[in-house]
């Protein structure tokens, strides 16, 4: 880094300075870490780095910085400074580290020829970067330094996230600035921070102004002189602490007399004014040319100046003297971006076209005065600014092919949009894109939307080349259509849009069956019959000729599964063989999944997981890592339908860990996080469940994804007894209409977690209003094990309801409608769905008022059913209540005992205290001894004394004060004491909520218990 023009000592950051360097002693022991350092334009960030490098060790440290906006479609900037800084230090052998780097040239185009495209280089890229980085840093340590992080491209924000989460134990510092005044609203740069600050190894350190004292002393650095109280209290008055505005009054002749500036802007040109008239104009044609960080190469600004060599040395002295540029390897740099800024701003409109001009011209006379990466993209500001429309849109297009080398789709997509933009202005536009028409561009643009993640533009880019097509036309113009209609039908998809399967029929309709892409939209297809199991081939009669149907075929299948078939198993074998026929591995690779999926879906688990495994091999051989991904977190759903949760974890644990290692973890793995949190869920081990969920939440996950790792997080806080981060969790699906979710999984588990909290927090009313429409709204049959799931659970809230007067008798008996008219068509796949059914059953027994003997029968038989299979809290559920029913049945005491005991062990075990309060409450009221300290009172929630936990026994049941009083010989007055310290220690809002939290932690004591 260098430290040019610094012209006193380091004031009013000395204790910022220590930070940074514990900091890096730190990171040198083995532990990457990352400090983040913010504050207002012009508070001491730069001058903070340059005091900071100068105590770095030589070689130690390197430094980029992130290019103005002025600069569109530059990524990676930061780092292809940094990548080269190091190359330059250790020698091109260093690109061995990083396994060749066969990536780099993405980057570094200096390295060798650019890859051919592929869906993983991106991850390839972020791995092979990150070894570099680890094999320089060796085991001395480095540190790199990030400028300006408010102006980084998302492909810089992106890997250094990624860096951020996967360097680990190398010895690595980072430290990245950004100024804090500079973040709007919809600054992309807001969410990210505090996402990183929640990271463990992430400091943050923000830079408040320098003090009155401080100020003084600055400014008596840069005069040579101490300045009077007076001065003092005017320099603070007018400055306001701000380091930079310090230096500029401090350099005002007469700092009492000078008049103070109506805005910041004429305080920074103030500068300026001090220079002569050659001077001042080399810095105004400066301004123009530094758009790359504040940087302008010498060579560049000579050529558009035009001034003998002698007189633009002179003029540079000049603005050096002045502090206002400082010299760098091979230009200068503004002392400070807001100066330059100011400057560019104040030029006339007719010398800012012409100067733009000058320097576009300038890059086409002398292309190698600027680094490779950035010609293309500084070419197209300065003719874009100079309004040179056929050359700003040639080097548009030139800087949107170079962002796509590098896998930078936003900056890529910035760039085909100014493409588009200048499209019908230029009129040998297809010239100057390679040959590719508009439509083709805005094909290109709405492939980098989606990349991006941005599928509303990509909709929009779709939409207008939609528009743009002729009605009419022949097969290349049908082609066209269909291909813009799979790509809105996957926008659509991403942007929970009902209408993608809309789109895919038409585009099936009009799609030439030979052409590229026609495998794939079948693929496509089949896994939206998945999503949409309402699709009926009848009505599409295009199904009919893809999947040749007779038009009165089916009858031979009196099960009535025909339409699960042919909406998706004969579907996906139709693009399988597609696929095939064309030679489209990818599709071949993603058919292969949605077969293996049809295939699960009929119970036939061998040949659904071989196909599966099939197709993510293929995928992994093609180097689609979202395929593969997808393929496996899939499998992994359905190893848990089939009780295989062990071998669920083994595949999505191997998944998650070969994403980080191709530098993947955004993409994938917020799906593979969430099903292994809602894997350990279901095995009980809610620590993990919690971890998981919060690793998911790390990654930046899409709203689908965060949908699910709520649902994780809201039961296992439930499960631990924690009401208070339930509701913390759950906020997000409190405000999500999980109707309107296309994803029927993510409306399964919205619902769940939300009717578990209200049951909960005693709103059995709402609860059972909520499991009613639920059910009265959508057909679950094709996604049975969360179906069944649902069911068991509102089983549960009909037995709550059945003692709640809030919930009228017309609710009862409709929430009992419909949980037995999807009991009826609910199908059973797999041993754990099976067990659900049978405790669906016995809930059920106990709400008709089943004798005792049908009950226990029926527990027993849940419990028989759970037994094998790794789902300990439901064992340990279904454990309880068959000992409460064999002992109301038949009085076998031991057997009841043996029964609980083992549910208090499982509760313990799984960290779960609100089913450990049950069992040892209901061991309590059986007078059964669960162990040797089984004369405990069981763990008491929310901090509740022993005394109230007695109290609230009592409120289950309903009690007055009175009966309180009586029951634990206190009076009225005291009992009232005592419920009013509960509902504020369970923060509920009355005594039917505190009696149903009773009953929730298993405090309670249910209707017609013994004793």
């Amino acid at each position: 880094m260098s430290t040019p023009g610094v012209r006193h000592e380091l004031v009013g950051r000395r204790a910022e300075l220590s930070i940074l360097l514990d900091h890096a002693q730190r990171t040198r022991s083995g532990k990457t870490g990352t400090i983040i350092v913010g504050g207002e334009a012009g508070m001491g960030k730069s001058r903070l780095l340059t005091e900071f490098a100068r105590h770095v060790p030589e070689g130690r440290l390197v430094a980029g910085g992130c290019l103005e906006l002025g600069v569109d479609g530059l990524p990676f900037a930061p780092f292809v400074t940094v990548l080269r800084q190091l190359l330059r230090m250790h020698g091109p052998e260093l690109t061995a580290a990083a396994g060749g780097g066969s990536e780099l040239p993405r980057l570094l185009p200096e390295l060798g020829a650019v890859p051919d495209d592929r869906r993983d280089a991106r991850g390839l890229l972020f791995q092979q970067v990150l070894l570099l980085l680890t094999a320089a840093a060796g085991s001395d340590g480095l540190t790199i330094v990030l400028e300006d992080l408010h102006w980084a491209d998302s492909a810089t924000r992106d890997l250094l996230v990624f860096l951020v989460r996967s360097l680990d134990t190398a010895p690595v510092q980072i430290v990245a600035t950004y100024r804090s005044d500079e973040l709007h609203r919809d600054h992309p740069l807001r969410p990210l921070l505090p996402e990183l600050e929640r990271l463990p190894d992430v400091e943050r350190l923000d830079l408040a102004p320098l003090t009155p004292e401080e100020a003084a002393e600055l400014a008596g650095a840069i005069r040579g002189a101490p300045l009077s109280g007076a001065e003092a209290e005017a320099l603070y008055s007018r400055s306001q602490g701000n380091a930079l505005f310090v230096e500029s009054l401090a350099e005002q002749p007469m700092l009492l007399d000078s008049p103070v500036p109506e805005r910041p802007r004429e305080l920074l040109l103030s500068a300026l004014r001090r220079l002569d008239e050659r001077a001042s104009d080399v810095v105004r044609t400066a301004s123009v040319g530094a758009v790359s960080g504040g940087h302008v190469e010498h060579e560049l600004l000579a050529h558009v100046c035009g001034l003998p060599h002698g007189e633009l040395d002179a003029a540079l002295r000049s603005a050096v003297d002045a502090n206002v540029l400082h010299p760098t390897e091979s230009g200068f740099r503004f002392r400070h971006a807001l100066l330059r800024e100011a400057i560019h701003a104040d030029l006339l409109p007719g010398r800012h076209t012409r100067l733009h001009l000058a320097f576009a011209e300038a890059l086409d006379a002398l292309p190698d005065a600027v680094p490779a990466h950035r010609l293309a993209a500084e070419q197209a500001h300065h003719y874009h600014a100079a309004h040179e429309l056929p050359r700003a849109l040639s080097a548009s297009w030139w800087a949107a092919v170079y962002a796509g080398r590098k896998l930078a789709h936003a900056e890529e997509l910035r760039m085909l949009e100014r493409v588009l933009e200048l499209w019908d202005r230029v009129p040998d536009a297809a010239e100057r894109t390679e040959g590719d028409d508009r439509f083709a561009v805005l094909n290109r643009a709405a492939d980098a939307a989606l990349e991006k993640g941005d599928p509303l533009r990509a909709i929009e880019l779709c939409e207008e080349g939609l528009r743009d097509l002729p009605a009419e036309g022949g097969t290349g113009i049908q082609a066209k259509r269909g291909l813009l209609l799979r790509r809105r039908a996957q926008a659509r998809y991403d942007a929970a849009d009902r209408r993608a399967m809309d789109d895919l029929f038409t585009a099936l309709e009009i799609f030439p069956p030979d052409a590229p892409g026609y495998a794939m939209l079948l693929s496509l297809l089949a896994r939206g019959c998945m999503r949409a199991p309402d699709v009926d081939p009848a009505e599409h009669p295009v199904l009919r000729r893809v999947l040749d149907v007779p038009e009165r075929g089916g009858a031979d299948d009196p099960a009535g599964n025909r339409r699960l078939r042919l909406s998706q198993h004969a579907l996906a074998q139709a693009a399988l063989d597609a696929a095939r026929r064309t030679g489209d591995r990818c599709a071949e690779a993603d058919a292969l999944s949605s077969i293996g999926s049809a295939l699960f879906n009929e119970s036939d688990f061998e040949a659904g997981r071989s196909a599966m495994e099939r197709g993510a091999m293929l995928a992994r051989e093609l180097g689609e890592s979202a395929v593969e991904t997808s393929n496996h977190s899939v499998l992994a759903h359905y190893l848990r339908e089939f009780g295989r949760h062990g071998e669920a974890v083994e595949v999505l644990l191997e998944t998650l860990d070969r994403l980080h290692r191709m530098g993947q973890s955004n993409s994938g793995a917020p799906f593979a996080a969430s099903n292994l949190a809602e894997t350990y869920w279901e095995t009980g081990d809610l620590a993990e469940c919690e971890r998981w969920a919060r690793r998911g939440e790390a990654l930046s996950p899409p709203p689908k994804i965060r949908i699910y790792l709520a649902t994780s997080q809201v039961r296992a806080a439930l499960a631990r007894g924690d009401l208070a981060a339930a509701r913390r969790a759950g906020v997000l699906l409190k405000d999500l209409d999980p109707f309107g979710q296309p994803h029927m999984q993510a409306v399964q588990l919205s619902v769940t977690a939300r009717v578990e909290l209200l049951l909960a927090e005693g709103e059995a009313a709402e609860a059972a209003e909520l499991a009613r429409t639920a059910l009265s709204s959508g057909d679950f049959t094709t996604s049975p094990g969360y179906g069944w799931e649902m069911l068991d659970l509102f089983a549960e809230v009909l037995a709550v309801s059945a003692a709640d007067r809030r919930v009228t008798a017309d609710g009862k008996a409709e929430l009992r409608a419909v949980v037995d008219r999807n009991i009826g068509v609910m199908p059973l796949r797999g041993p754990v769905t099976r067990a659900r059914q049978a405790t669906v059953a016995a809930r059920l027994s106990e709400v008709s008022g089943a004798s005792p003997a049908e009950s226990a029968r029926l527990w027993q038989e849940a419990v028989r059913l759970w037994r094998p299979l790794p789902l300990r809290l439901r064992l340990a559920d279904a454990l309880i209540r068959s000992a409460e029913a064999r002992a109301a049945a038949d009085g076998d005491r031991d057997r009841s005992a043996e029964e609980v005991r083992e549910a208090a062990d499982l509760a313990k075990a799984c960290g779960a205290p609100v089913l450990r309060n049950r069992a040892e409450d209901l061991a309590r009221r059986l007078g059964l001894p669960l162990d040797a300290s089984s004369g405990a009172l069981p763990a008491r929630p929310s901090g509740l004394t022993p005394r109230e936990v007695e109290v609230l026994r009592l409120l289950s049941r309903g009690s007055t004060n009175a009966e309180i009083g009586a029951e634990l010989f206190i009076s009225a007055k005291t009992a009232s004491v005592h419920v009013s310290n509960i509902l504020a220690k369970l923060d509920v809002a009355n005594r039917a909520a505190a009696g149903a939290r009773a009953r929730e932690l298993g405090l309670g004591e249910p209707q017609g218990a013994p004793g």
